[in-house]
């Protein structure tokens, strides 16, 4: 109950400050442009907090903090008192208007930058893309990868860290293939290897893009020896003490750990026969997984933990810089999130990525609490990617959105005159109908992950 709520709340923060940021955009522009602002509202419904501002605007802290508005002074919907036309935003010229309107989703590039800049010089903990192992018959091996490979460019793109090389090939989904540039093991020496993706697939929620092509990064190594037995756990009733390393399963030699938890989980009370080394001698020991339900599914868990010798501090690395470089990988950082995103979005429309990949608020709210659970610096990290991520979802050629907006005034910039009331009555419909199908989606995808 207690990681739900923490979710929830770090889910509040970081909408309702990105709420804030975008709606600050209108507001700034609005009044930049002479335009009256009547209220700036964080969040719906009824009012919790509200104060008016010595500029005449209302700042209003609202109960239900999914969203928010700018409400300007607008002849279309308002009865204009004398003198009042020029403060009117109806009574903008066309350019002003797309101005205020682009100055949302603008801001939350803004602030991606600002998010991104401040966490680069608060300095990354990062890993060096050194590769650990490479799974057989996988396409990594096929194209000759090799454990103690360092990955520096992925698609002629520079990579200094695991999450740059993720995004990099998250960029290739679709195509053929992409040319990864490899450095031998201590060696400068580099070598180019061609993955070939025709037959690349993923699920984003089991596995990460890197496993799925058969690369294993470097990391901390877990050894098949126990460090905590849990009270009153199957491993407890079945004897095992701190210190057992185990030397085989069901008469198999155990060498993957991994494969090891993935029998314990697929065995719910049904016995296992371990071969342990205690001591210096060998003994055998039943083992009966607990069952638990998890997801509808009985999972088998035995309550214990194993030796983690941590990754030695020369493959640790420190992605931080001072004020002038943290702003240039902060707009770097930036670019790449918006051009990676607007090419998902082409490749979902395309339907080479899957539906099945939309994330709504639940996933959201899940993605803010671990985020928040590893420090300012993640925090950060996640704020500046829902950041951009809401700034192109607003730009959307919808007639709900920002992007619907500046459609309709374009059109009014190329013929001269606004939009009928009614064309936009009715693409407001559509748009929303879209919009609500697309939210469906998400929200219908975020239950399935539950």
């Amino acid at each position: 109950m207690g990681g739900v709520l923490w979710n929830i709340g770090a889910f509040i923060v970081a909408l309702g400050l990105l709420v804030a940021v975008h709606e600050f955009g209108h507001f700034w522009v609005a009044r930049r442009c002479g335009v009256k602002v009547e209220r700036f509202s964080i969040g719906f419904g009824k009012a919790i907090w509200r104060r008016m501002g010595k500029d005449g605007t209302e700042y209003v802290l609202a109960l239900i903090p999914l969203g928010g508005y700018v409400k300007m002074l607008d002849g279309r919907v308002d009865e204009l008192k004398p003198g009042e036309e020029a403060q009117a935003f109806n009574h903008k010229s066309v350019w002003a208007r797309m101005a205020i309107v682009a100055a949302g989703p603008m801001a939350n590039f803004v602030f991606a930058l600002f998010a991104f800049w401040l966490m680069f010089m608060i300095g990354v903990p990062s890993v060096k893309p050194i590769v650990g192992e490479v799974r057989s018959h996988s396409i990594a091996a096929e194209a000759g990868l090799l454990p103690g490979m360092q990955i520096v460019e992925v698609g002629g793109e520079p990579t200094g860290d695991w999450e740059s090389i993720v995004y990099a090939l998250i960029s290739h989904l679709g195509d053929d293939s992409v040319q990864l540039k490899l450095t031998e093991p201590k060696s400068s020496y580099a070598s180019d290897k061609t993955l070939e993706l025709k037959s690349w697939t993923f699920d984003p929620d089991k596995e990460s893009p890197i496993v799925s092509l058969g690369i294993i990064p470097l990391g901390a190594k877990v050894l098949p020896v126990v460090a905590e037995v849990v009270p009153d756990s199957a491993s407890a009733t079945a004897g095992m003490r701190k210190g057992d390393k185990i030397l085989a399963l069901d008469g198999q030699p155990l060498t993957d750990w991994v494969a090891f938890v993935g029998k314990v989980q697929s065995s719910p009370d049904q016995p296992l026969q371990l071969t342990i080394e205690r001591d210096g001698r060998e003994q055998s020991i039943t083992l009966t997984p607990h069952a638990k339900e998890v997801k509808g599914k009985a999972v088998g868990f035995v309550g214990l933990s194993p030796q983690v010798v941590p990754l030695p501090d020369e493959y640790r690395i420190l992605l931080q810089y001072g004020p002038l470089d943290a702003l240039w990988q902060g707009m770097h950082k930036t670019w790449s999130l918006i051009t990676l995103t607007f090419d998902m979005i082409g490749k979902l429309i395309g339907g080479i990525v899957s539906l099945d990949n939309l994330s709504g608020p639940i996933s959201i709210a899940k993605g803010a609490g671990n985020s928040a659970d590893y420090g300012l610096v993640y925090f950060l990290g996640f704020l500046a990617l829902i950041s951009v991520n809401l700034g192109i979802i607003n730009l959307f050629p919808l007639p709900v959105l920002d992007g619907g907006h500046l459609v309709y005034f374009l059109i009014e910039a190329v013929t001269g005159k606004p939009v009928s009331e009614k064309i936009q009555e009715v693409g407001f419909r559509i748009g929303a109908a879209i919009l609500m199908l697309l939210m469906g989606i998400a929200l219908f995808n975020d239950f399935a992950r539950l």
